[in-house]
């Protein structure tokens, strides 16, 4: 694994609004970067990130079938007790799940190591599906990467088969976001072109625009009712909004499906190292309460049940400023200090993105702090020929 310094195109920005990417700079900084790329060889790929992301979403499967009938577990992850039983008859009705992202910190040399799973909303699957495609094409077609080089980046055509495969017979499926947040509704316009070529019929709603009739149904604006829906909207959300008691008896096919209210929580972290020890591809990790804890010793990481982009993480025993934007009321825990490689500066965390249950390809995000914020760049990837 290196970092290859490179050219841009000079026209890079036109060719990502062109595609509806037009979420390439955050604060006026840019977002996207090619300045720079990612180089790994097939056999990191194949030994070391694949099989990781693999096993581990055996593991986090096992954690659920354990947990939904457990109530003390689902306390523990902070699940509404009045929710449990909703959680737990998703699980043992089989709903299906479209897709997920392993964060690791990997150096090309040693075992990756999982730092946290984002299973309910993963962000960033446009730029890694399709963006970073499209720049590996058009870098081999100029000759600026050598013939044979390749990309771990099966996302676009297993997303698309996904849909194709949760929903046989084509249907109405609304796809629901916060209209108002650019990268929330390009990654939404993104999955509803996908489910369109999979021979579904997608339909945008906004998340806050989704009422209740009469029935206890799900409407959408228009009043037509709800039945299947893809939501880039946290399930720990869900949970705690006015309308939450209607979720139980809606009737609605949901993805993420409600199991994923387990996985989409830090404390997987703590519960998968209780129960695999010593793994190689997890940190040890701890609830906060724990008495076990102590043995991270004074420099550790202390996170959220819930945040986001690296909000309210804390490195305790360090100097790493923290961006405070309210997580933690429902508790922490802590995780060995295991910080991400250095290169030229720079510190990538490696997505590894599950499509159903296979690997399907990765993305790279790059700060220039050991923990990675909102302002984090994406940054492609390469395989070397």
């Amino acid at each position: 694994m290196r970092r290859l310094d490179l050219t841009p195109r000079a026209d890079w920005q036109a060719k990502a609004d062109a595609v509806g990417f037009v979420y390439h700079h955050t604060d006026g900084q840019p977002y996207w970067d090619e300045s720079a790329a990612y180089a790994f060889t097939l056999a990191q790929i194949e030994d070391d990130l694949e099989p990781a992301a693999a096993e581990l979403h055996e593991l986090c499967l096992d954690l659920v079938d354990e947990a939904v009938g457990s109530a003390a577990l689902m306390t523990r992850l902070a699940i509404p007790a009045e929710h449990q039983d909703f959680i737990a008859a998703s699980w043992r009705a089989k709903e299906p799940s479209l897709y997920g992202r392993f964060d690791f910190g990997y150096d090309g040399a040693s075992k990756p190591k999982l730092y946290e799973y984002n299973a309910d909303t993963p962000t960033s699957v446009f730029e890694a599906a399709t963006f970073q495609w499209l720049w590996l094409e058009e870098l081999l077609a100029s000759g600026a990467l050598p013939a044979g080089t390749d990309q771990f980046n099966s996302l676009f055509e297993a997303l698309r088969d996904r849909f194709a495969t949760l929903f046989p017979t084509g249907g109405f499926v609304h796809f629901a976001s916060d209209a108002q947040a650019v990268e929330d509704r390009q990654t939404v316009r993104f999955l509803e072109d996908l489910a369109l070529q999979a021979g579904l019929d997608p339909k945008f709603v906004a998340i806050d625009a989704i009422g209740v009739n009469g029935e206890g149904q799900f409407v959408d604006q228009e009043g037509f009712i709800v039945q299947a829906a893809f939501k880039l909207y946290p399930w720990e959300f869900m949970l705690r909004e006015p309308y939450a008691a209607h979720l139980k008896t809606a009737g609605v096919r949901w993805l993420e499906p409600p199991w994923k209210a387990i996985l989409s929580n830090k404390g997987i972290l703590p519960l998968l190292w209780e129960r695999h020890p010593g793994h190689p591809n997890l940190l040890e990790a701890y609830f906060e309460d724990d008495p076990r804890a102590s043995a991270l010793g004074s420099r550790h990481v202390r996170k959220p049940l819930f945040s986001r982009e690296g909000a309210n993480v804390e490195i305790i025993g360090g100097d790493e400023p923290v961006l405070d934007q309210g997580y933690g009321q429902e508790g922490a825990i802590v995780q060995a200090y295991h910080p991400p490689p250095t290169f030229a500066g720079k510190h990538p965390v490696v997505g590894a993105w599950m499509v159903g249950n296979e690997p399907a390809g990765i993305g790279i995000r790059e700060d220039d702090s050991v923990v990675t914020k909102n302002l984090a760049r994406f940054v492609p990837h390469i395989i070397e020929a």
